[in-house]
């Protein structure tokens, strides 16, 4: 039981303390050239945390409770409001948010194709045939330039093992 009070205790002067710290926010303002505002901050922090004065406990009980207590169905309302509305916001943007992402993939697949389509391209059957050596004839004229194919320094085709080996057997490079 000893542990509940204390709960309780620290309980109220947290509540007393955000409280005061929020009205230290606009007294600090107009009340900062009074003789000795800072040091009578510093006292009445101290007499709230003094478990001899109380003084925490005394204003939450004569003030803070009392307050809370008539205001309770209006707090209880409120509370349920928040609720029903948070729910509506987040039903909301998460709808928003998924179009935007299908948008997105939509945007992003349509650029995409193109580039595949260019890929495959360079793999299609017709490509294929202008290879040497799978027995097809191979077409008149150079090649046009593609991303499959392999070039000299020059922008000249390779020549092929074979062809290599008899150029350089025959002294000629």
């Amino acid at each position: 039981m000893d542990h509940l009070q204390a709960g309780v205790k620290w309980m109220m002067y947290w509540i007393i303390f955000a409280l005061f710290t929020t009205a230290e926010t606009f007294t600090d303002i107009f009340l900062c050239w009074f003789p000795f505002y800072y040091e009578l901050k510093i006292a009445f922090v101290a007499w709230l945390l003094s478990p001899y004065t109380k003084g925490s406990s005394l204003l939450y009980r004569k003030f803070v409770h009392p307050t809370l207590s008539s205001k309770e169905k209006e707090i209880d309302d409120c509370l349920v409001q928040a609720k029903d509305r948070s729910y509506d916001a987040l039903v909301h943007f998460g709808k928003r948010g998924l179009n935007v992402a299908a948008t997105a993939a939509v945007m992003a697949a349509s650029k995409g194709q193109g580039a595949l389509s260019e890929r495959l391209r360079s793999f299609s059957m017709q490509d294929l045939t202008t290879i040497r050596g799978d027995g097809a004839p191979a077409p008149s004229g150079p090649p046009p330039p593609g991303p499959g194919r392999a070039s000299g320094k020059h922008g000249q085709p390779k020549m092929s093992r074979s062809a290599s080996e008899s150029a350089s057997s025959s002294g000629t490079a």
